[in-house]
C-alpha cells in the first residue's frame, strides 16, 4: 500500500518516541515528511512556512492544543487535518470535526489506519474546497440577477414603463460596469451587426 502522489506530511507530536514512529511509518506508505512540530504554535508557524499537503495533529500538547491549532490553521492557511489522538470519546470526534478536521486516528495507528485517515482528509478537503468555489459562484449569480431584476423595463407590480430618474441611474451604472469585451453580448441585433462590420474592415 503506497500513496499515489508523495504527498508532503507535517506531523504534530509532543512525544519524540511517538514522532518518530509515525516519520518511519509515513515514509514507508511513500508520503515525505515535510517537517515536525512539538505543539499548536510552533505547527501554525510552520504551516505557514512550508505549506504542507496535510498535517497530523495531536490534541494534547503544551502551550496550544491541537484543536486550538487546527481552528487558526483553517482559518488562516486551510489545509487537510488529521488528528492524532489517544483518546476518542463522541464529544471529542465532534469537536475536533466542527474544528475543522478531516479525520480522526486512535495512536498508535496502523499503517492502513493512517494512509485511510490521511487519504479521507485529504478528499473531503478537496471536496470542501470545490464547494467553496461553487457557493460563491452561486453568490455571485444571485447578486447578477438581483441586479438583472431591478433593470426591468416594466413595473412588475402595475406594469407601468419605467422612466423615473432612479431607474435611470440604476441603469447606466450597471452598463457602465459591463467590461468592454462583453459589451456586444448586450448590444441589438443592428448595432451587432455594424460592429461585427467594423471588426472586418
Amino acid at each position: 500500500m503506497k500513496a499515489s502522489e508523495k504527498k508532503r506530511v507535517l506531523v504534530v507530536e509532543d512525544d519524540h518516541l511517538v514522532s518518530e514512529m509515525i516519520r518511519g511509518m509515513l515514509e514507508e506508505l511513500g508520503y515525505e515528511v515535510a517537517g515536525e512540530a512539538e505543539d499548536g504554535h510552533e505547527a501554525l508557524g510552520m504551516v505557514r512556512k512550508i505549506q504542507p499537503d496535510v498535517v497530523l495533529m495531536d490534541i494534547k500538547m503544551p502551550r496550544m492544543s491541537g484543536i486550538e491549532a487546527t481552528i487558526l490553521i483553517q482559518k488562516h492557511f486551510p489545509t487537510p487535518i488529521v488528528i492524532l489522538s489517544a483518546y476518542e470519546t463522541e464529544d471529542l470526534v465532534k469537536e475536533a470535526s466542527e474544528a475543522g478536521v478531516g479525520a480522526f486516528v486512535v495512536k498508535p495507528p496502523q499503517p492502513s489506519e493512517l494512509f485511510r485517515a490521511i487519504e479521507i482528509a485529504c478528499g473531503r478537503f478537496e471536496d470542501m474546497v470545490k464547494l467553496s468555489y461553487f457557493r460563491g459562484k452561486y453568490d455571485e449569480a444571485m447578486k447578477t440577477i438581483e441586479s438583472l431584476s431591478k433593470l426591468l423595463p416594466v413595473c412588475p407590480g402595475c406594469g407601468e414603463e419605467k422612466r423615473d430618474e432612479d431607474y435611470a441611474k440604476i441603469l447606466n451604472r450597471y452598463l457602465s460596469g459591463i467590461p468592454v469585451e462583453e459589451i456586444s453580448r448586450y448590444l441589438c441585433s443592428h448595432c451587432r451587426s455594424r460592429t461585427d462590420s467594423e471588426a472586418r474592415d
